[in-house]
């Protein structure tokens, strides 16, 4: 039917593709497991740098919030002396 030659050719280059198969399938491999620690590692990095700007925007809430208690006094204090001593010059 076939000729034992060609078989053996055949044979040859079916395992030498199969042999770049492997091949091919090692590199991806290598390439995913590098993708995934490369996003890990953003990961990482996005959590921590969203940690900070939280912690940055609780401070300047803060610091808002005191800014607003003093002007909120200020103008207390400056109606009560309006009010008591409006009037007396």
């Amino acid at each position: 039917m076939y000729d034992p030659q060609y078989l053996v050719r055949r044979v040859r280059e079916l395992e030498e593709k199969v042999e770049q198969l492997r091949l091919s399938r090692r590199v991806l491999m290598s390439l995913i497991e590098r993708l995934e620690r490369d996003r890990a590692l953003f990961l990482t990095r996005l959590e921590k740098e969203n940690r900070r700007l939280h912690r940055n925007n609780h401070r300047y809430a803060r610091h808002l919030w005191q800014k607003n208690r003093q002007i909120m006094e200020l103008e207390a204090r400056l109606q009560y002396y309006l009010s008591r001593f409006a009037g007396k010059e």
